[in-house]
C-alpha cells in the first residue's frame, strides 16, 4: 500500500471512530429529549438540595471520567471528591458522609467494586445515582436513580475498549455539572474564586484586590508643587506613574501622570517644575470602583488610551491607584 493511501486509510479510520463517538453523543441526547430525563431531573434536585458533597466513583475507565466529573462539579460550585471505589472498601469509607450523594459510574452496572460500595453508602445515609448503559443492572437496581446513556457501541474496531461509552459518560457528567451551575446562579467572578491562578481568575480579580493601596498610594496635596510631586512618587514604594492631588477635603481634585510631567517640561522647561501641579493636573480623571473586575480596568485603558485610574468611593474619595504595569504583570 502507499503512502497515500495509508494515509487515507488511517484518516478514514479516524474519522469512523469520530462518527460512531458523535453518534452516541446525539442518541444521548435524543433519549433524554424523548423522556429519559427523570433520573437527570432527580440527580440535579439531589444535588441542589445536598447539604454534602458530590463523591464520584467508578472503576478503570470510567474511574478516570469520573474524576473528571468530580473536578467539574467542585470548580463550579459543587463540593466534590473522586473516591476509589476499591479504596473505599479497604479504609476510606470515612471520606462518605450522611448527606452525600454518590454519583457511581459503571456502563455495565455490574463493576464489583463499584456495587459493593454501593450499599454501605446508602447505610451511612448517602443518596446514590448510577451513570450506566444498563438501566436493568445491578447497579440500577440498588441506585436512587439512574442516569442512563444507553447501550453504545464502543469505537473500538474489536467494540471493547472503552470509547463512545466513556465519551457519553463525560458528556453526561458535563451536562449535569453545567445545570446545577446554572440553577445555583453560578457567575464568572465565582468562576473565578475557584481558579485563581488562572488567567481567567486574574481577569476577573475586583479592583480591591489589584489596586495600590496605603504605603503604596502616591497622593500630595492641591497646591504642592510638580517638584513636591516628584519627589513624594519617588519615595512611594513602586515608583508610580501617576499621583492623586486631593482637595481639602480629601477629596479626589485631579490626577498627575508621567505623561503631564513631559509635557510640561517639553511645553515650559524645567522651571515650570516649580509651579503648582493644580496647574498642569488632569482633572475629572476616569476612576474605578473597586468592586469593579480587573478586566473592566483593562478595557477603560484601552478605550481612553491611559496607563493609571484612580479608585474612588461613593465621596469621591480615592482608595487606590491602578496602573496598567500591574495588570500587565498579573498576566491579565
Amino acid at each position: 500500500m502507499s503512502k497515500g493511501a495509508t494515509q487515507t486509510n488511517r484518516v478514514n479510520q479516524a474519522i469512523e471512530v469520530i462518527r460512531i463517538e458523535a453518534e452516541a453523543i446525539s442518541n444521548l441526547a435524543e433519549s433524554l429529549r424523548a423522556g429519559g430525563s427523570e433520573g437527570f431531573d432527580r440527580a440535579v434536585t439531589a444535588i441542589l438540595a445536598c447539604s454534602g458533597q458530590v463523591v464520584v466513583t467508578g472503576m478503570g475507565k470510567a474511574g478516570l471520567v469520573g474524576q473528571k466529573i468530580s473536578a467539574t462539579l467542585a470548580s463550579t460550585g459543587t463540593p466534590s471528591l473522586f473516591l476509589h471505589p476499591a479504596e473505599a472498601l479497604h479504609g476510606d469509607l470515612g471520606r462518605i458522609r450522611s448527606g452525600d450523594v454518590l454519583l457511581a459510574l459503571s456502563n455495565s452496572g455490574e463493576t464489583n467494586e463499584v456495587n459493593g460500595l454501593v450499599p454501605v453508602a446508602r447505610r451511612i445515609g448517602a443518596s446514590v445515582f448510577a451513570l450506566t448503559g444498563r438501566e436493568d443492572s445491578t447497579l440500577g437496581s440498588l441506585a436512587d436513580g439512574i442516569l442512563g446513556i444507553g447501550r453504545i457501541e464502543e469505537a473500538c474496531p474489536l467494540k471493547l475498549a472503552p470509547t463512545a461509552s466513556t465519551t457519553a459518560m463525560l458528556v453526561l457528567g458535563d451536562a449535569l455539572a453545567m445545570v446545577v451551575l446554572e440553577e445555583r446562579g453560578f457567575q464568572r467572578t465565582d468562576y473565578a474564586q475557584f481558579h485563581p491562578a488562572g488567567s481567567l481568575g486574574r481577569r476577573l480579580m475586583s479592583i480591591s484586590e489589584v489596586m495600590r493601596k496605603g504605603k503604596e498610594l502616591p497622593v500630595v496635596k492641591s497646591g504642592a508643587s510638580i517638584l513636591d510631586v516628584l519627589r513624594m512618587t519617588s519615595e512611594t514604594p513602586g515608583r508610580p506613574g501617576a499621583a492623586l492631588v486631593l482637595n481639602p477635603d480629601g477629596s479626589l481634585a485631579g490626577i498627575f501622570t508621567d505623561g503631564d510631567l513631559r509635557r510640561v517640561i517639553e511645553q515650559n522647561g524645567s522651571s515650570a517644575l516649580e509651579d503648582p501641579v493644580d496647574d498642569h493636573m488632569g482633572r475629572n480623571p476616569k476612576s474605578l470602583l473597586p468592586d469593579q473586575l480587573a478586566e473592566e480596568a483593562m478595557r477603560l485603558f484601552a478605550e481612553h488610551r491611559i496607563d493609571q485610574a484612580p479608585v474612588l468611593d461613593s465621596n469621591n474619595h480615592p482608595l487606590g491607584l491602578v496602573d496598567i504595569q500591574d495588570l500587565m504583570d498579573l498576566g491579565i
